[in-house]
Formats: structure tokens, sequence, C-alpha cells
């Protein structure tokens, strides 16, 4: 990669519907950006911030994603199965990562604080030591998921089924039971 840009700082920029120039952004800021239908593959970001920025329909093919805090960002439907996973680090506060896919991606020690991830698709995933605080699973597919020493303790309307997920040592609370027993139609009161 050519050109790196190093500690800058983007404000209210339109990138909508761009290639993105494959180079490396490191400790860049990106506050109120839109990134909306955005080729940023083969992109690599270090150490970066983004802050309400808008990311419909981005193409993430090859991106590098570490050390990255996302804060109060919209992604919907957005493909993180096609990251680069190597030295992938990101953590997600207040995000809506509704119908997001994670499919078959090795996403250890995640954070996702606060965030909207409704229908997001786990399948074949590796959430080891990721933390779901406080945010809203409501169909969100966990099959043939890695959620081991997972913190599920705080998260709301989760379904996941303990004989088709590897669930040793993650964390629910009293309440959160009751999605690890879904599928046998139990009423709990």
């Amino acid at each position: 990669m050519s050109n790196p840009i190093i500690d800058q700082t983007f404000e209210n920029q339109d990138f909508s519907s761009q290639k993105l120039t494959s180079r490396e952004y490191d400790n860049c800021t990106f506050i109120n950006c839109n990134f909306s239908k955005t080729d940023m593959s083969v992109v690599t970001f270090l150490e970066c911030r983004f802050d309400t920025c808008n990311f419909n329909a981005v193409m993430m093919k090859e991106t590098s994603l570490q050390e990255v805090v996302f804060e109060a960002c919209k992604m919907l439907g957005l493909d993180f199965s096609t990251c680069n996973d190597f030295l992938f680090e990101v953590k997600f506060n207040h995000c809506n990562l509704d119908y997001t896919s994670f499919y078959g991606f090795s996403m250890k020690n995640t954070t996702f604080n606060d965030c909207s991830l409704k229908e997001a698709d786990f399948t074949d995933a590796n959430l080891t030591g990721s933390i779901f605080s406080n945010g809203n699973l409501s169909g969100a597919i966990f099959e043939r998921t890695i959620v081991e020493k997972v913190d599920f303790r705080t998260a709301k309307n989760f379904t996941i089924d303990p004989e088709i997920n590897q669930l040793k040592k993650a964390k629910f609370s009293t309440l959160g039971l009751i999605g690890l027993l879904t599928k046998y139609d139990l009423i709990v009161e």
C-alpha cells in the first residue's frame, strides 16, 4: 500500500458511491461521514474511530479493521464476512447493525455495547470472549457458532440452541436462560 494517511480527521465528508483508494488510514477519525454504497475493499484502517457515520451497502472485501471503534454508526446489512480477519479488532458502541452478516468470521473478543443486531447472522462465526452489552438480538441467527466465554448477561431477545452451538463458559442472566430454551416451547413464568 502506498500513501498512508496518518492522524487526520474527516468531518462531514461524503464518500458515498465512491471507490476508496487502496491505502492505510492510521489513527484517523471520521465524524458524521457518509460511506453509503462505498467500495472500501483492500483498505486498511488501523486505530481509527468512526463517529456517527453511515455505512449502508458498503463493500468491504479484504478490508482490514485493526483496533477500530464504531460509535453511533448506521451499518445496516453489512457483510463483515468478506473482511480481512488478520488482526481484526473492532468495538461497536450504540450502532445499528441490523441484518449484518458475520457468517463464518472469526471475531474474538469483540464488544457490542448498546447495539441493535436484529436478524444479524452469526452462523459458523467464532465469537469467543465477545460481549453483548444491552444489545437487541431479536431474530439473530446463531448456528454452529462458537460463543464460548461470551457475555450475554444484559443482551435481550436472543435465541440460541445449546445443541448446535458451542456455549462453554458463556455467561447468561437468569432471564436470558429463556433464550436458550425457546425450541422446547416451554412456558416460563
